[in-house]
């Protein structure tokens, strides 16, 4: 699909390897070297609209001085047929293009072929790439960092998707291990204050405290009455994990639905413990000579594991040392496997059995120093802890007023992401935590709400329903939107700034997959809003003349489509009406 900046940079490399060529026949540059550099866009359109330095680049290889080679040059350059109109040597040596009717006409073309697949590529060739993101403890509700995860391992799968990979969704539900005790542990003895009175059990400290524990062995007791209470304690346990999972799990899914997500598959931990995977998986690294047992436990050699990583990575042997690394329990004394026993075990899944490509992790920035110990354990079991990235992301302070917000204003309690969607709209929540990843994020609760410019996403969604509004005006008065049209009529400063906004979209999106910062596209779309708002300030499209109106008719299609488009991609509408 079309990328009209990438293609025009091309065709400036293009043009200057024949001019070189030309003028060394001439004999005005010495023959025989290879002409390269880089073409970049300035920020200053006066400058042009791409800057070359190949004549500063080449001045070693040619013995020249930059400014004269741009002027050997540009004396042999064809423009005609091209999509360049001028070029002009600037300062030390720049070799300056303007762009001619044709680009302009051409990203109008690409936008109305390619309609829905505009900005599609086949970056990714199909590659086989896993997002995981959210996998929120089961034992709760989900939390704002869940939230912000969520829109950012949604979007970065839909990024990655339009690019060209085969990308596959996934929530690893935690429902093994301690948590899940605790979790049982915390129903059971609210179950039992609720027949034998609060005074008569005493509630673990390190229990779960929240309401919505009250309200399972409540939900429980009303399922079972006393039944359970005499039961065996491994029993009892059992049963109230379950319960409230089978609760707790629906409830997570019913959430992440209305907030716009998706997933391919809710991975359970707990089916990895079952199969004996977890066991097979520390068993392949201790053959691989990866453990040792002490105080009964079963230990990975991780702190020699990383040695030989950062060593591979060029760090010296003082930095790793300053670093201080520790080995961790695979398996504890009483046998149980330790969560991070599982979560090796999860990724030589992800990589070794189900062969993806590349997996992609979206985790909170507490997690930072997990991510190199996972790595090392996908290389000691001879698989390649290069194809896992992590995606970090700072954490969310919610504010009203100025004011910092813990509480829900309807509950009372801490915010979770129900109270959240409950308050503010959903497109809201997503833009808003679309967001750079290595960010914290302010969440302005009044702003996200307020209907004006002050908005981003409001500002973005109006201008798309302000051109729906006019296209259905001019539609009604006999005037739709042409196919097709005179290009060289948009000549308006306004006008060009606008189109060549719409060509970027193609190398935002390869931007922000290479970055892995769907954030790229909130910032994209809400340039292209205010460049539309600029364009219609200035540039009069109803009782403009018959073809200029057409024109302009086109271009706002244009960027409807486009706003419609990149919205999409991070999960928000595109509204006709507001």
């Amino acid at each position: 699909m079309a990328n009209m900046i990438q293609s025009a940079k091309d065709s400036i490399n293009d043009i200057l390897a024949k001019a070189y060529d030309k003028a060394a026949q001439a004999g005005l540059l010495p023959a025989g070297a290879v002409l390269s550099g880089t073409v970049e866009i300035p920020k200053d359109s006066s400058n042009g609209d791409f800057a070359a330095n190949h004549a500063m680049a080449g001045a070693k290889a040619l013995h020249m001085a930059p400014r004269k080679i741009a002027d050997a040059l540009i004396s042999n350059m064809e423009l005609e047929g091209s999509w360049f109109s001028s070029v002009e040597a600037a300062g030390p040596g720049f070799i300056n293009f303007r762009l001619a009717d044709s680009w302009y006409a051409d990203v109008l073309k690409a936008v109305t072929s390619e309609g829905d697949d505009y900005g599609r590529s086949n970056e990714g060739q199909g590659k086989k790439l896993m997002v995981e993101f959210v996998s929120a403890n089961p034992t709760g509700p989900m939390h704002m960092g869940n939230a912000r995860g969520g829109v950012l391992g949604d979007a970065l799968a839909s990024v990655l998707d339009r690019v060209g990979y085969d990308v596959w969704r996934e929530f690893y539900v935690n429902d093994a291990g301690n948590q899940i005790e605790k979790f049982a542990n915390s129903i059971d003895v609210r179950y039992q204050q609720l027949l034998l009175g609060e005074d008569k059990v005493e509630f673990p400290e390190d229990g779960y405290h929240g309401d919505d524990i009250k309200e399972l062995a409540r939900l429980f007791r009303e399922a079972h009455g006393d039944a359970f209470l005499d039961r065996p304690v491994s029993e009892r346990h059992e049963a109230m994990a379950k319960f409230g999972l089978d609760i707790n799990i629906p409830k997570m899914q019913s959430d992440l639905r209305r907030y716009g997500i998706e997933y391919d598959q809710w991975f359970f931990e707990s089916s990895l413990h079952e199969s004996g995977y977890v066991a097979q998986t520390v068993e392949k690294l201790t053959e691989r000579g990866y453990t040792y047992e002490k105080d009964g436990a079963l230990w990975l050699k991780t702190s020699q594991i990383l040695r030989e990583h950062y060593a591979k990575a060029g760090k010296s042997q003082e930095e790793i040392e300053r670093l201080e690394l520790k080995d961790d329990v695979l398996r504890r004394a009483n046998g149980f496997y330790t969560y991070f026993a599982a979560d090796i075990a999860y990724h030589r899944n992800k990589l070794e059995q189900r062969h993806f490509d590349r997996v992609i992790n979206v985790w909170g920035a507490d997690h930072h120093g997990h991510v190199a110990r996972l790595k090392g354990a996908m290389d000691a079991l001879g698989l390649d802890g290069d194809k896992l990235d992590v995606v970090l992301m700072q954490l969310v302070k919610l504010t009203r007023g100025g004011e910092v917000v813990r509480m829900s204003k309807r509950t009372g309690k801490a915010i979770s992401l129900t109270d959240l969607l409950d308050e503010i709209p959903v497109d809201a929540a997503r833009y808003f935590f679309n967001s750079r990843p290595e960010s914290p994020v302010e969440f302005d609760l009044e702003l996200a709400i307020r209907q004006d410019s002050e908005n981003p996403v409001y500002y973005v969604q109006y201008a798309h329903a302000r051109i729906c509004t006019l296209i259905s005006a001019l539609a009604a008065e006999g005037h739709p939107v042409p196919e097709k049209a005179d290009a060289s009529l948009l000549s308006t400063p306004e006008e060009r700034e606008l189109i060549k906004q719409l060509a970027a979209l193609p190398e935002e999106l390869h931007l922000a997959a290479r970055d892995y910062d769907p954030s790229r596209l909130n910032r994209y779309v809400t340039e292209l809003a205010a460049r539309f708002h600029r364009f219609y300030t200035v540039c009069r499209i109803k009782g403009a003349e018959p073809e200029v109106q057409a024109a302009r008719l086109l271009l706002a299609d244009c960027v409807r489509r486009v706003i419609a488009l990149s919205l999409g991609i991070v999960g928000v509408q595109a509204p006709e009406k507001m």
